[in-house]
């Protein structure tokens, strides 16, 4: 099976940087897409940010030119830089990542890392 830990996060003061990783782990798949989700408290999960296996990405109006997405293939991680952090960028992130063996494609979760911006 696939894990995907996240790593990056903590608290820090609105206008300041953050890098968060995800790592997959495991064999059997090949990683395709990836993407970032957040879920602020009593909200539902939304997608921040996607790249797709060919580096194409894609970025919610309200991070985007703030948070940019990339990945390093060959050890399938995927990372998310944020600039210019806002208090209304509080949430828990979560990497999600598109596996694909014997012709099946799974979805994986992480079990997400805090963000917390101070005002």
């Amino acid at each position: 099976q696939v894990q995907l830990v996240e790593s990056g996060g903590g608290l820090v003061q609105s206008g300041g940087s953050l890098r968060l990783s995800c790592a997959a782990s495991g064999s059997g798949f090949r990683i395709n897409a990836m993407a970032w989700y957040r879920q602020a408290p009593g909200k539902q999960r939304e997608l921040v940010a996607t790249i797709t296996s060919g580096g194409d990405t894609n970025y919610a109006g309200s991070v985007k030119g703030r948070f940019s997405i990339s990945r390093d293939s060959a050890k399938n991680t995927v990372y998310l830089q944020m600039n210019s952090l806002k208090v209304e960028d509080t949430a828990a992130y979560y990497c999600n990542a598109d596996g694909l063996r014997l012709s099946t494609l799974y979805r994986f979760w992480g079990q997400g890392t805090q963000v917390t911006v101070s005002s």
